[in-house]
């Protein structure tokens, strides 16, 4: 993306539904603006292809702009009026029905401005580049959109820490990518942070890559995306938004709010590792939570919002602050009122879904679903390679590596994990253990017979064996039964605990994974013991879970009892 001339577009919900508001807003603009410094201009439906505001390309009314902050609405001629910063990044709010122009090489949208006169601090020495000097704004900054049809019920692939850490890791997420939506009907794609692995010079090179699927796509950062010479939060993305544009903001699809957030508060370099490493935790700053209470003041309640953030609201993990946002409560209040609310997030290579309730600190009617999506590096690329020379990338958590599509239909909405590398898009993955003392690590053990499945198992030791079903994308709503043959169906009870097949792939593999990686209990695991009276012979076992929006997931596995 060229330096800081990013076109943009933002919002338009209010077109039918908040009149009021937005005349009151573009009052309020002006008065604001007096002041002190302030900025202005059109934001205009580009007929003719020119990129020109115009007789011919007239302005678009009940428009958001903002300056990361506070936000203006255009009026009756598409004109605005905002406070300007000494730095800030102007950008508008893509309304319903139009979007900003896409690069043609990346499909990123360019809906933004910097406004940073001195560009990103020479003092810094960043290692990769910053924002260069802005110069002066122009007299009238603009803001052009086209238009476009957006149905109520429309499909958004969801991708999280693709992270790439080196080229051949980039080659990984083509691969495993790119043919997966080679038939796909999404509107657009998002990713929710971690978009490289540290080596900022890797994004052309993806963005390049992603935009081959044909979709305009969002981007958020994570805390791999920083620049770590940055002493705290505030020139930490200088990079990420030279290549993007703003580090947080929101666009409107159809009906649908997206707010597009970063709540990763970067707390200055690590002195042990300068230049290659840094501290953080998780938390939105005021200035974005101003931001999302105004651009909130501009949406009907009859809205569906969905937020998108990289750091987990809360994780399965634990309590540490730099895998958990230590402020959810200041977004809650935002979302106080509201009926339709979801969120999603990354970070954690797990696959989590969390429903927060008043002992929460949410107020809400009914409980604030937050996803935490696969990880589409999954294990950080490690593991054996298969046939094409990729990483194997099963996560931590016993989820294959891949993506979710979000399904939206006015103001309700499903998700649907789709794993990169399962035969059929498998959801779920049974097997059997009946070790007692764990994994052996012994390089001559057979750990494919003795673990993989179990199977078969000595009738002496069904009564001690377990039937192990991860349902990749389960949660606490979900419910599981175990059939064997022609017997009864029983209930399988949710187990937090380690998903054997990745304990054995990770033992089996200890020179193609990441050394951090390990297999850590599973928030998606269902367990029940085999019954202790079958005879020996082969038997169908079968796994039936329901997941949260109601959908029959179906699992097998032949299960082979010897006398």
């Amino acid at each position: 993306m060229a330096g800081h001339d990013i076109e943009v577009t933002r919002r338009d919900v209010l077109i039918a539904a908040a009149g009021g508001l937005a005349l009151a807003a573009v009052e309020a603009g002006p008065a604001l603006a007096r002041q002190g410094a302030a900025v202005s201009g059109v934001v205009f439906e580009d007929r003719d292809g020119s990129g020109a505001a115009g007789t011919a390309n007239p302005g678009l009314p009940g428009v958001l702009v903002s300056n990361g902050r506070d936000v203006a609405v255009t009026g009756a001629d598409g004109r605005y009026t905002l406070p300007l910063p000494d730095e800030a990044t102007l950008f508008v709010v893509k309304p319903a029905g139009f979007m900003p122009p896409l690069d043609p090489a990346t499909n990123l949208p360019r809906f933004a401005r910097h406004h940073q006169p001195q560009g990103s601090p020479a003092s810094l020495d960043l290692q990769f580049e910053g924002i260069a000097p802005t110069g002066p704004l122009p007299a009238s900054l603009d803001f052009q959109l086209v238009r476009q049809d957006e149905p109520k019920a429309f499909d958004v692939v969801l991708v999280t820490d693709p992270q790439p850490e080196t080229e051949a890791e980039v080659d990984f997420i083509r691969e495993d990518l790119i043919q997966a939506l080679s038939h796909t009907d999404a509107k657009f794609g998002l990713t929710a942070g971690d978009v490289m692995f540290d080596d900022l010079s890797l994004y052309p090179r993806l963005n390049a890559i992603i935009g081959t699927i044909g979709l305009p796509w969002w981007n958020i950062g994570g805390n791999h995306d920083l620049n770590f010479e940055a002493p705290d939060r505030t020139y930490s993305r200088e990079t990420f938004k030279r290549v993007y544009g703003p580090n947080y903001y929101a666009f409107y699809y159809g009906p649908t709010l997206f707010l597009m957030l970063d709540n990763v508060d970067y707390l200055g370099p690590d002195p042990t590792k300068p230049r290659q490493s840094g501290k953080y935790e998780g938390r939105f700053d005021e200035g974005q939570l101003e931001f999302v209470r105004n651009v909130l003041a501009h949406t009907p309640d009859e809205t569906l919002i969905v937020a998108v953030m990289h750091i987990p609201l809360r994780t399965f993990l634990g309590t540490d602050a730099y895998q958990n946002t230590a402020n959810k409560d200041a977004f809650f209040k935002l979302l106080e009122g509201r009926k339709h609310t979801v969120s999603f997030s990354g970070h954690t290579h797990t696959t989590e879904h969390h429903y927060f309730g008043k002992d929460d600190g949410w107020t809400g009617e009914a409980p604030h679903h937050q996803h935490v999506l696969t990880a589409l590096s999954g294990s950080w690329w490690s593991g054996p390679f298969d046939h094409r020379g990729v990483a194997s990338a099963d996560s931590r958590d016993g989820t294959p590596n891949g993506f979710h599509i979000l399904s939206v239909d006015g103001t309700n909405y499903t998700t649907r994990f789709v794993p990169a590398k399962e035969p059929n898009g498998r959801q779920m993955r049974l097997s059997i253990d009946s070790r007692f003392h764990g994994i052996s690590r012994d390089a001559d053990r057979d750990f494919r017979q003795a673990q993989l499945l179990g199977s078969p198992v000595p009738r002496a030791a069904l009564g001690s064996s377990t039937l192990i079903a991860n349902v990749f994308d389960g949660g606490e709503k979900t419910k599981a039964t175990m059939t064997i043959g022609g017997r009864p169906p029983v209930a399988m009870v949710r187990t937090a605990r380690p998903d054997p097949f990745v304990e054995e792939v990770f033992a089996r593999n200890e020179k193609t994974k990441k050394a951090w990686v390990k297999a850590d209990p599973s928030s998606h695991v269902w367990t029940a013991r085999l019954p202790a009276d079958l005879a020996p012979g082969a038997y169908r076992v079968e796994v039936e879970a329901v997941n949260e929006y109601g959908k029959v997931l179906t699992g097998r596995l032949a299960l082979e009892v010897t006398g």
